[in-house]
């Protein structure tokens, strides 16, 4: 029994505060991780700019909708689900991805929830827990699934290392020179071949 975990942003959506930070016109939202490692300070930073440009969540889901997945990704995913089960594990919202996850035919998705006022604007938000990525490879694990893990960054490694098999996709490079013992895929055929090889090997 095989599972294929997938994150979300940078493997097929683009990441979404960037992305929305472009449409917006609003450059202070392109503030990530790399420059705030605080989550929480990170997160409290973002509420209270939407609610300093008057965006609520109807506003944002609307931005989000009108950006689409990543090329080709919605045919990639189509063709793994037919062979595998698969599941996105994202630290991002279901408030903000719902709209893209439409776009890909409404896979499964693991991520995180916003708390939204009477009037829409967010005031808030939830962790469905700490480690949610390496914690969910970790239970599949235990009910016998072989799980194969890709995604792009620092915080999907930990889910690379519990997986039985981890692949890097279109990895930056100081991720790529830190952890060498992932394989790493530039394009979605080359992600299909290591999930397939990997899947022969665990």
């Amino acid at each position: 029994m095989q599972l294929v975990c997938l994150d979300l942003e940078g493997v097929l959506v683009p990441e979404i505060w960037i992305e929305f930070a472009e449409r917006t016109g609003i450059p202070e939202l392109r503030r990530t991780t790399r420059d705030e490692p605080n989550y929480d300070t990170l997160m409290k930073y973002r509420l209270n700019l939407l609610k300093q440009h008057k965006l609520g969540l109807p506003d944002i889901q609307q931005v989000i909708s009108d950006m689409g997945p990543m090329a080709g990704a919605k045919d990639f995913l189509d063709a793994l689900r037919r062979d595998y089960q698969v599941i996105i594990l994202s630290d991002t919202f279901y408030e903000f991805a719902m709209p893209l996850m439409a776009q890909l035919n409404m896979p499964t998705l693991f991520c995180h929830k916003l708390e939204a006022d009477a009037s829409g604007f967010l005031v808030n938000y939830h962790l469905r827990m700490p480690n949610q990525k390496m914690e969910a490879v970790k239970r599949f694990k235990e009910i016998n699934f072989q799980v194969i893990a890709a995604g792009d960054s620092y915080n999907d490694t930990a889910m690379l290392a519990e997986a039985h098999a981890g692949i890097l996709f279109h990895p930056p490079q100081n991720v790529i020179d830190e952890f060498p013992q992932f394989p790493v895929t530039m394009n979605y055929a080359e992600l299909r071949v290591e999930i397939d090889k990997a899947s022969q090997r665990i």
